[in-house]
């Protein structure tokens, strides 16, 4: 049975004028051709929304981006971005959502299993951010991409499969130090603990006086991208939840060497 779309309103804290146009937001193609072939009007459905909404989501997240991180490569913003609009992350948003239990559905759709497609709630999700900022302007729309899709994902499964990879903690950290003002990073082994054959290295890394971590590794190189990482993780958790605009948490990998 469809959920109530007002409780969608109230989840997301956007309440429509034209209902209608939520309701075009939320309409399959599928539902709209078996009203069409029945009695009454022909009903739209959301697949000029969906198109309008991807241009919009687009701006948006470029324009975040930019904001985020003034210091950084087109190469980097654009493989972030890239992550970000990406049909696995907006997946995400849409089942947190729950927008599949909101759609209109024609009767063969709704069989097979429609309300989880990827494709439909990923298409829904961008009309849905299509019809807001028909109603609202882009002010409202922008609301919504920050709390919802650019936020930190609940599910670290999620985030993984969403954010972009980085292997090279170090550099990671160089550039956040920068994009901050902050000073560059540093590294210091200040512990070495076994035999010379099986030795252990703690390396510390500081970026100023306010960012430190510790890490432990096999070797110099590995103890120090662990401490980068640290350092990396701590920088962004504090500045995505007290910016403006909601950041979401890198997921990073953890690589096997580089230079201390």
């Amino acid at each position: 049975m469809r959920a109530d779309p007002a409780s969608l309103e109230a989840k997301i804290g956007y309440r429509f004028s034209n209902g209608e146009l939520l309701r075009r937001a939320l309409t399959h193609s599928s539902h709209a051709n078996e009203v069409r072939e029945g009695p009454g009007s022909p009903l739209e459905n959301n697949e000029q929304l969906e198109f309008l909404g991807d241009s919009i989501l687009g701006f948006l997240v470029s324009e975040a981006l930019v904001l985020r991180f003034p210091a950084q490569r087109e190469g980097f913003l654009s493989r972030l971005k890239a992550r970000l609009v990406s049909a696995a992350h907006l997946h995400g948003v849409a089942r947190r959502l729950d927008l599949g239990s909101y759609l209109e559905l024609g009767r063969s759709e709704e069989m097979s299993g429609g309300r989880a497609k990827k494709t439909l709630l990923v298409d829904a999700l961008e009309a849905l951010i299509a019809a807001i900022y028909l109603e609202g302007g882009i002010e409202a729309a922008r609301r919504f991409v920050a709390g919802y899709v650019l936020e930190a994902s609940d599910s670290a499964e999620e985030s993984a499969s969403a954010l972009p990879v980085i292997e090279d903690f170090k550099s990671a950290l160089q550039e956040l130090a920068q994009a901050r003002k902050l000073p560059q990073p540093s590294y210091a082994i200040v512990r070495e603990r076994g035999p010379e054959h099986s030795k252990t290295f703690t390396v510390e890394a500081r970026v100023g006086k306010e960012w430190t971590g510790k890490a432990e590794g096999r070797t110099k190189k590995i103890a120090a991208q662990r401490a980068a990482r640290e350092v990396y993780e701590r920088m962004l958790l504090p500045r995505a939840e007290s910016a403006d605009v909601p950041f979401v948490t890198q997921t990073l990998s953890d690589p096997s060497s580089e230079q201390l």
